[in-house]
């Protein structure tokens, strides 16, 4: 909180001594913010792949990058998803193959498939469970 006053008063007081400034001399003080910033060295991201001495491998970022850290969260996120979809759908199709096998090594005419009130029945048979 106090940080922010503090910055608030020295932007009232730069503000303020704007107005006595020169035209040629604001030009030149821009001209050289310019330059400025035109060589400031901007750190890329580096990624490094490092043995650690408790277990494994470790992933080190060279610099504080919240973007690509938040894009691997995404990622790791949809890979669970995947995984969780992959997995479920496992279950299901071998719930219907042990449906489909019981059904028919069953000794029931194949008329029996085609009646409607059977998969009633079914429907009802399964509920039941």
């Amino acid at each position: 909180m106090n940080e922010d006053r503090y910055a608030s008063r020295v932007r009232l007081a730069l503000n303020h001594g704007l107005k006595d400034i020169s035209p040629a001399s604001a030009r030149r003080l821009e001209a050289a913010r310019h330059l400025a910033l035109s060589r400031q060295k901007q750190s890329a991201p580096q990624m490094a792949l490092t043995s650690g001495s408790s277990s494994g491998f470790h992933f080190r970022f060279a610099s504080d990058n919240r973007h690509l850290r938040q894009i691997l969260a995404v990622l790791a996120l949809l890979l669970g998803m995947w995984i969780s979809f992959y997995m479920d759908s496992n279950n299901y199709v071998g719930e219907l193959e042990a449906l489909d096998s019981a059904l028919l090594s069953d000794d029931l005419p194949p008329e029996a498939f085609m009646d409607n009130d059977f998969f009633e029945w079914l429907k009802d048979d399964s509920s039941a469970e």
